[in-house]
């Protein structure tokens, strides 16, 4: 096979050199839009690097708390640490232009913890969860891990089909447990939910007894103004259904590995009863106070800023490009990716596997538009034309 690749990889360069020599422009070549990533370059700014080095820094000053389970006037971090749960309470309450408190949250090593953690604690196996086709398809191992089987509903442009959700749990009475969805900024489709849908949502969840996990890992990745709050805000505090899921992943870099889950007492204090919880405690207290300085400096706010205007042009590059090459595409107002209908080559993630049984979406890609450079972007899309 190494012989093979070796004699494939001399005759592409010879068919280039050959194409240099005629002088014709040498054929555009496929490129890597599967990986989720963030760029290189977003994670080495100076900005970036002095701010997390002055927090980092601050942090190790009270490292006899921040390396410890507790101290004596709070008792164990379960929950996260207080110092950090406050101010990331005070950050998101700014970015959200309304009121967060410290006790509705709990601090984790980012969205698929809190998946993960939405999943054991709130429902048992041969409970049923309905997720979006497509969505996320790594929720559905998440998901299938908890012993529960899932049902798909159709993505629509202003969110899951709520219609088909009502139909689902009447037919499957009391044994819906879980509706996952990424609300905003969607994976793969970039749509986001509506207000009426968000609300009749939840009054389903009421109606017929499920919690919504809602993935809301680009909630603060906006392009252009969104104006539409976290799930969280749409639950009753008397009868809460929704844990809004969040993370710096996708905003600081994946390997920070600190995020968020935001729900009312009633559904949040039992996340901690997990048994390697109990026993092992918050799994981020100190990575998670290291970020303290940097929420309250500014330096986050400074740092999402200036991602939200790179991904935001690279978003707009790759839409342009796509109906340049005779693609249709909804060009999402945040996030990560673009869901492209192919015309015949495909490229980046096939959407096969972002349907509950694998088969749906046989002719549709997600591309992430966050990992290349801009000149792999126009390659790798040129490589489309047909």
């Amino acid at each position: 096979q190494g012989s093979k690749a070796q004699g494939e990889g001399v005759c592409c360069g010879q068919a280039v050199l050959f194409a240099v020599r005629a002088g014709m422009a040498p054929a555009a070549q496929p490129q890597d839009f599967i990986k989720g990533w963030p760029h290189p370059e977003l994670l080495q700014t100076e900005q970036l690097k002095a701010a997390l080095l002055n927090s980092f820094q601050k942090g190790l000053e009270k490292s006899h708390q921040y390396l410890n389970y507790g101290d004596k006037a709070n008792g164990a971090y379960m929950l996260g640490h207080p110092d950090f749960r406050q101010a990331l309470a005070s950050f998101l309450q700014k970015q959200y232009n309304l009121p967060v408190e410290a006790k509705n949250l709990m601090s984790t090593a980012g969205a698929s913890m809190g998946t993960d953690m939405a999943c054991r604690v709130h429902c048992k196996p041969g409970d049923i969860a309905i997720v979006e086709e497509p969505t996320y398809y790594l929720s559905f191992t998440m998901i299938k891990d908890r012993g529960m089987s899932l049902l798909g509903v159709p993505m629509q442009e202003d969110g899951m089909d709520i219609d088909a959700v009502e139909k689902l749990l009447e037919k499957h009475a009391g044994k819906v447990k879980m509706v996952y969805t990424v609300p905003v900024h969607h994976n793969p489709t970039g749509y986001t939910m509506s207000d009426a849908k968000r609300e009749r949502l939840v009054a389903l969840a009421r109606k017929h007894n499920f919690v919504i996990c809602a993935d809301e890992a680009y909630q603060l990745l906006n392009f252009e103004p969104v104006n539409v709050k976290p799930m969280f805000y749409y639950d009753d505090p008397a009868d809460p259904k929704v844990l809004s899921v969040g993370t710096f992943s996708k905003l600081i870099g994946p390997g920070v590995k600190v995020g968020w889950v935001q729900a009312h007492e009633a559904l949040l204090k039992p996340l901690a009863g997990l048994g390697w919880v109990d026993s092992g405690n918050n799994p981020v207290i100190f990575s998670s106070c290291n970020l303290i300085d940097f929420l309250e400096s500014g330096g986050m706010a400074t740092h999402l800023e200036h991602v939200s205007k790179d991904l935001g042009a690279r978003c707009a590059l790759i839409c342009k490009k796509l109906r340049e090459v005779g693609l249709e595409v909804y060009q999402p107002k945040g996030g990560y990716f673009v869901w492209v209908k192919s015309k015949g080559k495909m490229t980046g993630r096939s959407g096969e596997c972002m349907s509950v049984n694998k088969d749906k979406f046989h002719e549709w890609m997600r591309l992430c538009f966050c990992w290349l450079t801009v000149a792999q972007i126009e390659e790798g899309i040129e490589y489309l034309r047909q």
